[in-house]
């Protein structure tokens, strides 16, 4: 399992939402590439890396962070966050940024996640961000009908090999990940499930890693220092093969 430590931008700092509440945000580093280089330092493998502002607004907007960040650690990262067009795709990619998460463009315009996996691969993936199994849209400012799973199968079909399951409800609190909801997509998918949301202990990424989910983002947990992010990495490594 791959975990993720989460820069999330808002402003062009690093901060923390309460289940995408944007009036519960804590404000961690000013400086989002100091938090990169801390947690490259840790031994992560990945990033991940949230444009909130982009969100709401339908468009990239810390282009300048996501640089700083950029520059700063040689480790890939994966980006959400407003990349609504194939123009912003050009952008993230243009900006040295690995993978391109679709969210609300997974709703509104499918055709764009078919004809970006077609350019990209598994350089693109989906976003599927739920309120009681129903996705949420526009910095989860939009509740809709569309089952998570019903869209996750669809858009497999269309060749998408990873996808980001975030519980919203759970996302900031450090309550422990939806482990129902997690297998449940597992099962249907079979693998590529990244788990996000309500990370707040050690136990609760070994028992991610136990469920066999491909990757685990956190990011409350270690910047309140819950978590030991190199202890985790070192304690989800693959049997046999230690991570300096």
């Amino acid at each position: 399992m791959i975990i993720y430590p989460a820069i999330d931008l808002r402003g062009g700092r690093c901060v923390r939402l309460v289940e995408g509440d944007f009036n519960r945000e804590t404000q961690y580093d000013a400086d989002p590439a100091a938090a990169a280089r801390r947690w490259a330092e840790a031994g992560a493998e990945w990033l991940h890396v949230v444009d909130l502002d982009g969100a709401v607004a339908g468009r990239p907007t810390n282009l300048e962070a996501i640089a700083r960040i950029r520059e700063s650690v040689s480790i890939p990262i994966q980006l959400g966050g407003g990349l609504r067009e194939p123009e912003h795709l050009r952008i993230a990619f243009n900006l040295g940024v690995n993978r391109v998460i679709l969210g609300t463009a997974a709703l509104t315009s499918p055709e764009l996640v078919t004809q970006a996996v077609t350019i990209y691969g598994d350089a693109v993936a989906v976003g599927l961000d739920a309120r009681n199994g129903r996705l949420a849209a526009a910095g989860w400012l939009e509740q809709t009908d569309a089952l998570a799973t019903e869209v996750a199968a669809r858009l497999r079909t269309a060749g998408v090999q990873h996808f980001i399951a975030t519980d919203i409800a759970r996302d900031g609190t450090l309550q422990g990940p939806n482990l129902a909801s997690l297998n449940e997509l597992q099962a249907l998918l079979g693998h590529g499930v990244i788990a996000s949301g309500g990370v707040g202990t050690l136990e609760d990424l070994l028992a991610l890693n136990t469920a066999g989910v491909a990757g685990a983002i956190v990011g409350r947990a270690i910047y309140d220092g819950r978590v030991d992010l190199a202890e985790a990495i070192q304690l989800t490594a693959p049997v046999g093969a230690p991570r300096e």
